[in-house]
């Protein structure tokens, strides 16, 4: 006999991660579990709200593992979209997705512009002939926070605003809760998930196993001279600032609510303790406007370009480049979820549906969860004698 699904689920972090594997829980068939979430901040408060919502059926083929999770994870977009009235909610649209080349120079083009190029591009921002990456069926794009806010609100989920200090494990190593910064006693939970991003691994039951980096992002988002002329045309753009120099990856996202979103400028950075507290670097926030300027005179502030944000967040890394989802070895109904990098707002959905089902059918069956398990940490520790 199975053993019965566990009545009391504590989620920690109020990101993506998270709010989606509230709703997966709460929503669940033959178990309907509505969780409580803890966060530290306000939900949605780092990369979860400072992404660029990009999603894509196919970018991650080339990883069997990972392509199967953001495949399904791109078909639930469509789903929640379509139970959630996501269009007007939280902006999910389908979008076309270009490769652009930008010139290292201002050049003068007599030529027409490329028919690729959506008309609110400057004809010279394309140094070469425009590249079709997505089309509207394989490629779209949500507002970050809205989304969680939205996925998290549909949850019913209990929200305490709180520090997690640790994980508490009873005395057969199952867990029994957490304990949370200034509130007495332990916050008792029969699972615990922990979906914290790049702050997962400063919680001891992680680090014992594995380890979380982050990669410091920046980005900028306008509101355009003439919002209403700027089409859903997401740009991947290549850039060399001068001869020899780095080149560099920005990227373009305009939204339904008529602002654009540019990110770019990473570099890997452990993140402060407080997500409120973290800042851009003047340096990048000053190369995006320069980025920005070059693609489309409705971006230049100087023309009547209202800059609405200048903000940077911590996207959560492993060492193999793969996300971590599943019971961390040890501890009986601990759960981990992070390390999904520049890709957390396309797998959050099928991240959250997975660990749904693991949590109260005892597997997943959306997707094989086997790759993504924090136990292949193990046996690279014990290879290395750590």
């Amino acid at each position: 006999m199975s053993a019965a699904p566990p009545r009391r689920v504590v989620i920690c972090g109020g990101g993506v991660v998270g709010a989606c594997t509230a709703y997966f829980l709460a929503t669940h068939a033959a178990s309907p579990t509505v969780p409580t979430l803890v966060e530290r901040c306000a939900l949605a408060c780092a990369a979860s709200g400072k992404a660029g919502g990009f999603l894509a059926l196919d970018w991650c083929d080339s990883t069997p593992a990972l392509s199967r999770l953001a495949r399904a994870s791109f078909a639930l977009h469509r789903r929640l979209a379509d139970a959630l009235g996501g269009a007007d909610a939280y902006g999910f649209r389908p979008v076309h997705t270009l490769s652009v080349l930008l010139p290292p120079h201002p050049a003068a083009s007599s030529s027409p512009p490329h028919p690729l190029l959506p008309p609110w591009v400057d004809p010279s921002a394309s140094a070469a002939p425009p590249r079709e990456l997505g089309t509207p069926d394989t490629t779209a794009q949500v507002h970050p926070g809205l989304f969680t806010k939205a996925v998290l609100a549909a949850s019913g989920a209990e929200v305490v605003i709180g520090e997690v200090e640790r994980v508490a494990v009873a005395w057969d190593g199952r867990v029994a809760g957490v304990v949370v910064k200034g509130r007495d006693g332990v916050l008792d939970a029969d699972a615990v998930v922990l979906a914290l991003g790049p702050w997962s691994g400063r919680l001891e039951v992680v680090s014992e196993v594995l380890d979380v980096s982050g990669l410091k992002a920046h980005s900028i988002v306008f509101r355009p001279r003439e919002p209403e002329k700027v089409t859903p045309h997401c740009l991947f753009l290549s850039y060399q600032p001068e001869p020899g120099a780095k080149m560099l990856d920005p990227e373009v996202y305009p939204r339904p609510t008529g602002e654009v979103y540019i990110c770019g400028m990473s570099k890997d950075e452990n993140p402060p303790d407080d997500p409120a507290t973290i800042t851009g670097e003047p340096d990048s926030i000053a190369m995006l406007h320069k980025i920005a300027g070059k693609v489309s005179s409705q971006l230049k502030k100087e023309e009547g370009a209202e800059v609405v944000a200048e903000q940077a967040c911590y996207l959560p890394c492993t060492a193999d480049g793969l996300p971590v989802i599943g019971e961390i070895p040890g501890v009986k109904g601990c759960y981990v979820a992070t390390g999904h990098s520049c890709w957390g707002i396309l797998n959050g959905p099928a991240t959250g549906a997975a660990l749904a089902e693991l949590i109260l059918d005892g597997k997943a069956k959306i997707v094989d969860l086997e790759p993504f398990s924090p136990a292949r940490f193990l046996k690279r520790r014990s290879r290395r004698g750590v």
